[in-house]
């Protein structure tokens, strides 16, 4: 916490987070493509900076970095759309095959737990957690793989506003701060334009750091994987490193896609799933200690206990949602309730506000009587 931010102004950014993840939770086909286009912007902005600074114009500039990044998303989708409909029969039984190798693996790890413990046995785990996992495997693709293909159908529309939304902030993030600060009085001009440059620079290092922090994140785990002697090490360690952008979550489904591909390539092994269990556990200390402190955690200049707290509350009233979104919010509030109580608790912007204002009242006056 800074200097001067009292219990009362983290009450206020406390239950300011919490409310606007309650309404972005309402719009979320909206937050998600404007999360998503702040990405896009903050790894864009370098590059357009340095345009700008070797002489181009602003809007120039970023019709370059921004039109090349949206060209090169529709070569790509070009190139990958036939590949994908040629394969897309293929990867429903595929992901019957993986699910089938994870089945396979707990079977063979409940019965050697039954054969070291006999209250296990006599429990008949094994048997149980086998039928179980038969039944889900069976109607996984009727009850999830349709839903997951139409949740994406709709979603799709809503995703590719980002680029072009990050198109516009690129060229235009300016125009909008001369707005903001032209509209505010001149006492407070200077706290204005101070206010949003810390927010700016707040969510900078916060995009910025989690995009540093994602590849650090798939190289480690590439490069554990690769050692251990999985396929395709380079593709499931960024995979897992996207999803680990929703906390706890996100890392979970990581290490289960991992230990899912680790059981279906190595059937006869299952030392290579447990492996690669102790590979994404050692990666996510790493970036529990060492990671996350050098890139996000410097952005936001929180407490620990605050940022686990606000997670939890985060997933708790946006679910999921609400995991991705807490960090970034609580960050911009702090940024935005720390300036306002400065604003409020400083005497001389009050006596300015106050002193401009008597002025304007004193010409108005005059100009009646004139």
């Amino acid at each position: 916490m800074r200097r001067g931010s009292g219990p009362l102004v983290w009450v206020g950014i406390i239950a300011a987070t919490c409310l606007l993840l309650f309404l972005f939770k309402k719009i979320l086909w909206l937050v998600v493509p404007f999360l998503l286009a702040l990405i896009i912007y903050y790894f864009l902005q370098p590059a357009t900076h340095r345009l700008v600074l070797h002489g181009l114009h602003r809007k120039t500039a970023a019709a370059i970095t921004g039109g090349g990044f949206i060209l090169l998303l529709l070569l790509c989708a070009a190139l990958l759309f036939p590949w994908i409909s040629s394969h897309a029969v293929s990867w429903q039984e595929s992901m019957a095959r993986y699910i089938e190798g994870g089945s396979r693996l707990l079977q063979k790890t409940m019965d050697g737990l039954e054969a070291q413990f006999a209250f296990l046995e006599r429990a008949s785990l094994s048997r149980n957690v086998s039928e179980q996992m038969a039944a889900f495997t069976e109607t996984f693709a009727q009850r999830y793989l349709a839903d997951f293909v139409v949740t994406l159908a709709t979603w799709l529309p809503a995703l590719l506003l980002a680029p072009f939304l990050a198109f516009f902030f690129l060229r235009d993030g300016r125009r909008f701060t001369r707005f903001v600060a032209n509209a505010v009085p001149n006492a407070f001009f200077e706290r204005t334009l101070f206010l949003m440059h810390e927010m700016d620079r707040t969510a900078r290092a916060y995009f910025q750091g989690l995009i540093s922090l994602t590849i650090l994140d798939t190289v480690a785990l590439a490069i554990g994987l690769w050692i251990i002697g999985m396929s395709a090490p380079v593709l499931l360690g960024l995979v897992c490193a996207v999803l680990a952008w929703v906390p706890y979550v996100g890392s979970i489904l990581g290490c289960l896609l991992v230990v899912l591909v680790a059981a279906t390539d190595f059937p006869l092994d299952p030392l290579m799933a447990y492996g690669a269990i102790v590979v994404f556990i050692l990666v996510r200390l790493l970036d529990d200690f060492v990671f996350m402190p050098l890139t996000i955690g410097r952005s936001l200049r929180m407490h620990p206990l605050l940022t686990v707290l606000m997670i939890f509350v985060g997933g708790a009233i946006a679910g999921v949602a609400g995991l991705m979104l807490v960090l970034p919010l609580l960050g911009v509030a702090m940024v935005v309730g720390e300036t306002v109580g400065m604003i409020v608790t400083d005497p001389r912007l009050q006596a300015r506000h106050a002193y401009a204002r008597r002025l304007r009242n004193e010409q108005a006056a005059a100009d009646l009587q004139a």
